[in-house]
Formats: C-alpha cells, structure tokens, sequence
C-alpha cells in the first residue's frame, strides 16, 4: 500500500515538474524570444493613431479683416467591429443619415468593414455634433477637424477660392498658395480599454507629431472697397439685363489690386454647389473679350510715341465710313474733320483707323505688345488668360487686321490687362506687374514672403502719357463717357461697345459694354475697368457701364479720404498727396 501511495505521488510529482518545465518554457518564449511580436500585437489592439489636420492659415484684406478661417469642430467615426458586436449597423446608418444627411447605404458599408476607423459624418455643426452624441451609439465617437469658414460669404470669392472637406485647397488663392497655407499635419493616438471603447490619451498623444498651422495671406483687397464694386456691379448688371459682369480696381502707383468682383455672384461657403460651372470664375483675370473702344487708347499712343501726330491734328471723318482692300467699315456717327483728341473723346471708328495707319504696321504692332496685350499680366492668381494678339506677320499677311485692331476688333483682352495698360498713362507710363497677395506670414506673425513692386516695362514716356490722360479727360466731360463723372473729381477714361462674335460672324444683337479709367485724372488713386457683357436693349459702355464706374469711383474715394480737385494741387504727386491725407488733410 505504502509503495504504490509512493508511486502516484513521484507521478504526480513528475507530472507538475514537466508542467512547471512547460510553463516556464512557455513563458520565456512569450517573455523573451518572441517578446517584441507580443508586445506589438498588444499595442496594435490597444491603440490606434489618428491624423490631426492643421488649421488653414487665414486670409486677411488690406485692413486685417477675416475673409477665410478654420474652426474646430467635430467629426464622427467609428469602430466598425464594436458597432457590429453591440448594434444593428444598419439602424445605426440610418439614425446618423437623418440627423446628418448622409447616405445611410453609403454608412451602413463603413460600418461594414474589417477596418479599425472609419468615418460616418465630417466636420458636423454643433447642434448636429451633439445630436449624434445623444444617440449613445456603442463603438461611436468624435474627433476634432477643422473646417474652412469664409466670414463674408460673397465677398471676394472667386479670388479667394474654396478649400474642400480634406482642408485642400481648389480653386483661387486657396488652390494657388496651397503649399505655404495649408500647414503640416500631426498625429494622435487613441487608447482602447479591454470593452474596445477608445479615448483621447493626452500621455500618448506627445509620442505623436504636432500639427503645424499653415501661413496667412494678406491681401491688397480692402473689404469696403470690395464690397461697393459687387454691389454696384450686381446692379449694373441687372438693370441692364445682361449675362455677366466684372470689375477690377488697381492702385496705379503700385499696381495692387483693390478690388476684383465678378457677376453672376458666389457665397464661398457654398462653393461645392457650383464647383465647375461659371459663377466660380473669376473674370477679370480669367475671360477675355474684344475691349472695342476702350482699346483706342492704345492706336492714340502708338501715334503720339511714334511722332506721326499729336492731339491737334485733324483726320476726315465725314463720311461715316471708310472703305479698306474692298470693305467697307461703318463708323457709328459721320463726323466732320476730328483732331485726334476729339477722335477718341467722340470715339470714331475712322478716325481710330486712319490713326492706327498712320502709326504703321511696326508702330501700332509695338504699341500693343508694349502694354501687355497678348501675355499674361503675371499676377498672382490662378488660370489667367493670355488673351488673343495676332503675330504681326499676320498683320502684314492680313492688312485689315490692323484696321479692326485699332478700334479693338480682332484682339481680345482681359479686364486686368485693360486697367494694368490705363494704369500705366495714370501713373506716369510704368507698366507694372498686378498683384493681389501682399505678405504671407507664418503661424508667430514673421513675414515669409512680401511682394515688391515690380516694373515690367515703360510703354510710353511721362510726356506722352500726360498727353493721353489729357485726351482721355475729354472722354467724359465732353464724349461718350459723360456718365463716368464724379462730382468733385476730374475722372480720365474710355467707353467700350464692342460686338461678340457669334459662329464665326459678328453679332447684331450681343455686345459687351465697358469703361476703363482713372481718378482723380491729374493725380490718380485708382483705376477701374467696369465690363458688362450682354446688356439689352442698351449696350454702350457710355450708357451701360460707365455709371456703374461713377457709382463705385464716389463712395470709394471718400472712403480713402482723397480729395476733391478743388482742395489739392493737381500737380501734387500722388505719394505726397498720400502723406498728406495721413497727416490730417491736404497741404495748405
């Protein structure tokens, strides 16, 4: 009895020893030889790492004024897994699709994946943030993102762009300076308790990289100046019945952009709705069009800089037409004998042609290319449109080409090359690069970029140029352009009524309508193209666009404190008239 009682127990002792051995054995291999595999599976099930956007960089006017920011806000995600084991997926998808919209079948495939996050609602509103929390969804949580918020709705959109739902930038300066604003992104790790619920762990998120905020822009937009251009220009624009319209206002001493509105308008906030189809484009800069008589700046200039006339000298314009290799081209008025000065102030199409013949194919040719036309102007903004100049073999191959040019037929232009080309006789005959960013500065305020002003070239001399501002005057106070004024100030400027080509021919009932000019005339603070595209029944720039630039030129100067011609010395630059405004009010 003794020796089998003796027996079981060395068995039994035998058996634990191995087990114990086993054990041991077990657990240095888990402990030691496959201990890192181990651990790595652990912490791949207890964690989970999330990106962290960066908030955008915001957009500033002239003035410090917030055109586009990022807010925080709530983005709901879940684990697919813990949904599944705990709810029914597809009430879930539908509970979450009524309170945010979401198509419930596009939820209820998330929640049917093997993945370990996925999201079911971004960047959710409050109210909307708070109801899905309200649902106690197991498995269900939040997290921060930053949405891209435009404060003035309309303002400016088209420039500005829109930032989409992954922060990235698509269009306008969102898109353009994509790399400096959009900042870099930064991670968070996620803990997950035994039950699989997860939690934001501030302990592990230092192991992570921050998010870095991205650059600001600030612009030379200034939102006053902006906001009276769209206002006036909406009004323009449908009382006139027409399509479309833009202005653009530039500073002719620097050649920053004040202001560039476009019609039909755009809440940026909504800009997702209308992505691709016309109201995102921003038409100063990106539609051309032939500037009809406004162009008669430049065939006047060709002539003046060539030496083959100057403002007194007279042209026959009596018949009302004039006949060129067999055709015959329609003047809108017979006029007598014009001197030149008249000729634009009255806007003749014969005196414009006889005045780009005499100035020849070379000199109307070099005149044109000297202000810009045919290239783009350089300017800091997205998707510009070179415009259309025929080489000037064509010109010698097509001699009537250089007879259309000279009234502004047979080119096209954009708004922005137009008013950089007046700006130019504003401001003494430098032509200078347009710009819309003045500084980019990084997330502490230091400025990374700043832009300079930039010369691009000198079309015409200073004399020349006071010339032309002389003859431009006459535009509005005794030519088409009456309805340009603006009491208190001389205004310098050019009507425009030009037709659209419709299938290869010109059309009797489409034109486009435009002013481009500049105020005060003797000492300029701003120049501004107005096009209206399509107005009927009336069409002249004289009728149609040029009140539109009085109303804009009024209330703008007073808001930059220029003053009347009647309280400052017309020969007073503008730099000083600057310093004067300043300081207080004009020299004595």
């Amino acid at each position: 009895m003794s020796r089998r009682l003796d027996l079981r127990l060395g068995l039994l002792l035998t058996v634990i020893a191995l087990w114990a051995v086993a054990i041991g054995w077990k657990l240095s291999v888990l402990q030691v030889s496959d201990h890192e595999e181990y651990r790595a599976r652990a912490q791949k099930q207890q964690r989970t790492s999330v990106d962290l956007e960066p908030p955008r960089g915001t957009v500033y006017d002239a003035r410090g004024r917030e055109l586009a920011v990022s807010v925080e806000v709530d983005s709901a995600w879940a684990d697919p897994r813990r949904v599944r084991a705990e709810a029914d997926p597809g009430e879930v998808a539908l509970a979450i699709a009524e309170l945010t919209g979401a198509d419930p079948e596009v939820l209820a495939a998330r929640l049917a994946s093997d993945r370990e996050f996925v999201f079911l609602a971004r960047q959710l509103d409050l109210p909307q943030a708070q109801a899905v929390a309200d649902l106690g969804i197991p498995g269900v949580s939040f997290v921060k993102e930053y949405k891209r918020y435009y404060p003035m709705g309309e303002l400016a959109a088209q420039v500005i762009g829109y930032a989409g739902i992954d922060q990235q930038g698509l269009a306008g300066l969102e898109h353009l300076y994509e790399n400096r604003v959009a900042g870099r992104e930064g991670s968070k790790t996620l803990l997950r308790d035994a039950g699989g619920r997860t939690a934001a762990t501030p302990f592990l998120a230092s192991t992570g990289a921050a998010a870095r905020p991205g650059a600001s822009l600030h612009l030379t937009l200034d939102a006053t100046i902006q906001r009276i251009a769209e206002r006036e220009l909406v009004r323009g624009v449908e009382s006139s019945s027409a399509a479309r319209g833009s202005v653009v206002i530039l500073d002719p001493g620097s050649g920053a952009i004040l202001a560039m509105a476009s019609y039909p308008p755009l809440d940026a906030n909504r800009f997702p709705e209308f992505y691709g189809t016309e109201r995102t484009r921003n038409l100063p800069v990106t539609a051309a069009y032939e500037p009809g008589s406004t162009f008669k700046m430049v065939t006047a200039a060709a002539a003046l800089t060539g030496n083959v006339l100057d403002p007194t000298d007279e042209l026959e314009c009596q018949m009302g037409a004039i006949e060129l290799y067999g055709v015959r081209i329609r003047d809108h008025h017979p006029f007598g004998r014009l001197s030149l000065r008249q000729v634009i102030a009255k806007s003749s199409n014969v005196g414009a042609i006889k005045t780009g013949l005499a100035a020849g194919d070379e000199g109307l040719f070099a005149a044109v290319e000297a202000f810009g036309f045919g290239h783009t102007t350089g300017v800091d903004l997205p998707g510009e449109n070179p415009g259309e100049l025929a080489p000037l073999e064509n010109w010698r191959r097509w001699p009537l080409t250089k007879a259309y040019v000279s009234f502004g037929q047979g080119i096209s232009v954009t708004p922005l090359q137009l008013t950089r080309a007046f700006a130019a006789v504003a401001n003494g005959g430098e032509l200078l690069r347009p710009y819309v960013v003045e500084a980019v500065t990084a997330a502490d305020g230091d400025a990374v970029e700043r832009t300079e002003r930039l010369v691009d070239g000198r079309p015409v001399s200073a004399a020349t140029a006071r010339e032309l501002e002389r003859m431009l005057e006459a535009v509005v106070t005794e030519g088409t352009g009456k309805r340009a004024a603006v009491p208190g100030y001389a205004v310098a400027g050019k009507t425009g009524t030009a037709q659209k080509a419709v299938d290869g021919a010109y059309s009797a009932t489409k034109f486009v309508a435009s002013f481009t000019g500049f105020v005060p005339a003797r000492r300029p603070a701003l120049v501004m193209t107005v096009v209206i595209d399509e107005p009927w029944p009336r069409y002249h720039g004289g009728d149609v666009a040029a009140p539109v630039f009085s109303a804009i030129a009024e209330p703008v100067l007073l808001y930059l404190g220029v003053p009347p011609d009647a309280e400052a010395d017309p020969d007073l630059p503008r730099f000083e008239l600057a310093q004067a405004v300043d300081a207080g009010g004009p020299p004595a």
